[in-house]
């Protein structure tokens, strides 16, 4: 019988898809990767599809922008059994993008709150007679 060589150890896979075999055993438990196993003697091997190098660089795309795992593994399964709903993919991104929007504005306020602090304490250190400004710590950061 002979062997079917298509499908990747999990260190060919790693190195294909630019990342370790840890990230490679961690997707596979999430779901996020399909594979087979394999006797070989008295030892049991792991493979993969090589579809899983293009699965891995969607994960990769899809954390860049936000998604979580656990949000990606239903998309992507769905996208790869041909299932996936446009409609409930475009109010999912929508979500997040605003998700993103509100922790950008988030950001921005600290950005601006500790701005201010770094200007207080250069002037604390200049100035030893410097009264703190008590408005200033009463700022807060929006809620989400």
């Amino acid at each position: 019988m002979a062997l079917d060589t298509s499908f990747l150890l999990i260190g060919e896979l790693a190195a294909k898809a630019n990342t370790t075999k840890d990230t490679v055993r961690h997707y596979e438990q999430l779901g996020l990767l399909r594979s087979r196993k394999r006797q070989a003697g008295s030892r049991l091997y792991t493979e993969f599809h090589p579809e899983c190098v293009e699965r891995i660089e969607l994960i990769k795309s899809a954390q860049a922008i936000g998604f979580t795992l656990t949000e990606i593994k239903n998309s992507l399964n769905d996208y790869y059994d041909g299932q996936l709903d446009i409609d409930l993919q475009l109010m999912l991104t929508q979500q997040k993008l605003e998700q993103v929007r509100k922790q950008q504005a988030n950001i921005s306020v600290m950005v601006e709150l500790l701005s201010e602090r770094i200007d207080v304490l250069a002037r604390m250190k200049a100035d030893s007679n410097y009264q703190l400004d008590t408005n200033i710590c009463k700022k807060k950061i929006p809620s989400s």
